[in-house]
This record gives structure tokens, C-alpha cells and sequence, in this order.
């Protein structure tokens, strides 16, 4: 497996990790810092796991950011292939070229192969950008929801994750000189094979504690006051609590009610602002009905009763 001499921007110890993720904004916990000091000192792949809109892409974009470097990201999807993921031949500009040859009288065709297929007319997709050499240091590579392709692009991966290069038949084997940073996503709606786990340092990125949820809302929505960011925090924790629900509300979507509610220049929850926003924090109607039935009014009183309390 290839490895990468650490670079003398990656931080040195975790603590430096975790400051390291506070430049972006990005509030960690010391396990996620450990992982990720290892990932960068290691040179191996980070796979992160977790629901969807827990922060898991964030992590990606704030590491590139805060060590300056390119980031690449490849979204997946179902019925991703090569050609959309690695490389494709620019087939148009192909044509015109073999055309404007043949109209010159230029026939020898060995020279217009050779031509055609080079370096002109590569189309480089993600992955093979990521094997580029930068000035600014090895790209961060983010493989984003890697659980909505299939298993034959997972195989592929794994041949490339392994070495960092890529063959082209016409061109010949592209390897990275320095690895990219790689950075792997998954909301775990289908299992990933362990032979691509065990290449990588795995993190599960749970939902924050109500702590942590609230340095959050106060590091990216800072014109949220006191009194309303903790009941918002403490709602949301109360929410993600409800077993009868199909899908709790993730870090981003506390986020957007947060910046919902002070678009509407709220200072504190009251029933009828949960009632009208709650499609903010609930993506399904089921949900969103069997919180009014009830249990929404019921939650408010026991955060607006804690808080005064506390």
C-alpha cells in the first residue's frame, strides 16, 4: 500500500487536530481528532461513517480548507462508472481532429492514433485529478455517499485506493506522486465490503451531545442568542429521542432551523413557531404528523421547564 511522508503543515499531535478542525469552524470531538491526526500521519484513507446531515462531507472540506489544499470531491451515485469517475476521451474534438487530418492529406495512421490519444484529449474526472501533483500539497479526495454506488465501482476503488494510479490502455499507468488525502462517506443504507475498510481508519460520526450541538450552533449561527439556541439544541435532542420517528434530524437541518427562526426574528420556541417550522427539522409527513399529534407540545414544555430549572 502506498504511504505519504507527513507534510509539515499536518498537525502534530491531536490537540493540534482538533485546532486544526476549529479553524473551520468545525467543532470535533478528541476520538474524531484522533482518527484524523492517524489518517493524515499514516497516509490512509478516513472512511466515515453515519446517518446524513451528522457533518461527515463537512469534515472534508474544512481539512482542505485549513491545510490550503485543492479539494476534489467525487459525489456518488447509483450507476457511477469509469467514465464519470476517473477519465473519458473527449470523442467530439476526436472526430473534428481525425476529420481536419484527413482533409489535409494526412493518412498515416500510427501518427494520428498516437495524436488522438494523448494528453489533449483526456477528459480527467475526479479521481484521476486527484493523482495530480499540486504545488500546494496532495489534494484532499473526498468519495462522498461511496454506499449509493454498486460493488463493481466499489471493486474498482479499491485497486485504485491501494497503489494511487489509474491505467489507461492508450496512455499508460498514471500514479500519484504524492497520495491525495482521501477522505470516504457513507450513510450506511448498504454495508461496504471489508477488503475497502480495512485499507482505511474508520470513524462512526454520531449525533453530537447537547454540548457539543450547542458550540456547534454558536460557531455557525452566532446571531442565534442564548435563551433560543439552547432550546432549540434542547429540542432537537428531545426530537432525535422519538423512536416512532424515520428519520431524526441531523446536525445540518438544527442548523437551518436555527437560521429559519431568526429569519422570523424569534427570540424563544413557542408552539405555534415549532408547529410552523417543524418541516425544517422533518423531511417525512409521517414524522412530522406523529410529533403534532402530541409529543412536540409535550417536548417544549419539558425543555422551556428544564431550562428554567437549569
Amino acid at each position: 500500500m502506498s504511504t505519504r511522508r507527513p507534510s509539515a503543515s499536518f498537525p502534530d499531535t491531536i490537540d493540534d487536530a482538533l485546532a486544526l478542525l476549529a479553524t473551520g469552524g468545525y467543532v470535533a470531538d478528541r476520538a474524531l481528532a484522533t482518527v484524523l491526526f492517524l489518517s493524515l500521519r499514516m497516509g490512509r484513507p478516513l472512511f466515515l461513517e453515519g446517518e446524513a446531515g451528522v457533518g461527515k462531507t463537512e469534515i472534508a472540506k474544512v481539512l482542505a480548507s485549513a491545510l490550503g489544499r485543492r479539494l476534489i470531491r467525487l459525489q456518488c451515485y447509483e450507476g457511477l462508472d469509469v467514465s464519470s469517475a476517473v477519465y473519458e476521451w473527449n470523442y467530439a474534438a476526436q472526430m473534428i481532429e481525425i476529420r481536419m487530418r484527413e482533409a489535409a492529406g494526412d493518412v498515416d495512421r500510427g501518427k494520428l492514433e498516437k495524436n488522438i490519444f494523448s494528453d489533449r484529449f483526456l477528459i480527467r474526472r475526479p479521481l484521476l485529478q486527484a493523482l495530480e501533483a499540486d504545488e500546494a500539497g496532495a489534494p484532499v479526495l473526498l468519495i462522498d455517499e461511496l454506499d449509493r454506488t454498486d460493488e463493481a465501482f466499489e471493486a474498482f476503488l479499491l485497486e485504485v485506493l491501494s497503489d494511487f494510479q489509474v491505467t489507461i490502455p492508450e496512455l499508460g499507468t498514471i500514479k500519484a506522486a504524492e497520495p491525495p488525502i482521501v477522505v470516504i462517506t457513507t450513510n450506511r443504507t448498504r454495508e461496504i465490503h471489508d477488503a475497502l475498510k480495512r485499507r482505511c481508519l474508520y470513524h462512526w460520526v454520531d449525533y453530537p451531545d447537547a454540548e457539543r450541538e450547542l458550540r456547534i450552533l454558536a460557531a455557525k449561527v452566532p446571531d442565534a442568542g442564548p435563551q433560543l439556541s439552547a432550546e432549540i439544541v434542547a429540542f432537537v435532542q428531545k426530537l432525535r429521542a422519538q423512536p416512532e420517528l424515520f428519520k431524526a434530524p441531523g446536525v445540518a437541518e438544527t442548523l437551518d432551523w436555527a437560521t429559519a427562526l431568526i429569519e422570523m426574528d424569534k427570540l424563544a420556541l413557542d408552539p405555534a413557531t415549532v408547529s410552523d417550522t417543524i418541516g425544517v427539522l422533518l423531511k417525512y409527513q409521517d414524522d412530522i404528523a406523529a410529533i403534532e399529534a402530541g409529543p412536540g407540545k409535550k417536548m417544549l414544555d419539558e425543555v422551556k421547564a428544564e431550562l428554567v430549572a437549569s
